[in-house]
């Protein structure tokens, strides 16, 4: 087992100088920040933020769609792009119609995103949507959609919005 002994300007291990004492606590004062630094962050107005947390999205319907199932959260600011992160469960609740359904979200200073599910069936849809010149997204909407083709208008239900 070595022996440690702290002189005057010196560490002593075994008797032996090893290493310059400044050294050591420039070292050690490093490693301490470095540690430090991946404990906390802050947003852009200097407020302390908390991990995101899931809240949920009530259940979004209108004829022959329904989005439910649903979750989103903010992803802190610097981490994953500060995104508006949502999951849920896309239906085509009328199968024999022949028409294909989605989900629209946006986030603030953008256009709609069309994110398709499949005719006749239940999909799980889990994506993050952000503005890339930001560091994080504040607002953002979302809502479910039938196509109804080209004829026809799409059917959404209503569009739900949500702050940071």
């Amino acid at each position: 087992m070595p022996e440690f002994a702290i002189q005057r300007e010196r560490i002593i291990v075994n008797g032996e100088n090893t290493v310059n004492r400044k050294l050591a606590v420039g070292v050690l004062a490093t490693g301490l920040f470095v540690a430090g630094a991946g404990v906390s962050f802050a947003s852009a107005n200097g407020n302390v933020q908390a991990a995101a947390s899931w809240h949920k999205i009530p259940t979004l319907s209108s004829s022959g769609v329904k989005f439910k199932n649903g979750y989103y959260k903010f992803e802190a600011p610097g981490a994953k792009y500060g995104a508006f992160h949502w999951k849920g469960d896309l239906q085509d609740t009328s199968a024999g119609d022949g028409h294909n359904v989605y989900v629209q979200v946006k986030v603030e200073g953008y256009s709609w995103n069309r994110y398709n599910g499949k005719q006749k069936k239940t999909v799980h849809k889990d994506y993050y949507t952000y503005d890339g010149a930001a560091r994080y997204t504040s607002d953002a909407w979302i809502r479910a959609c039938r196509d109804r083709g080209s004829f026809h208008p799409d059917n959404c239900s209503v569009t739900k919005h949500y702050k940071r």
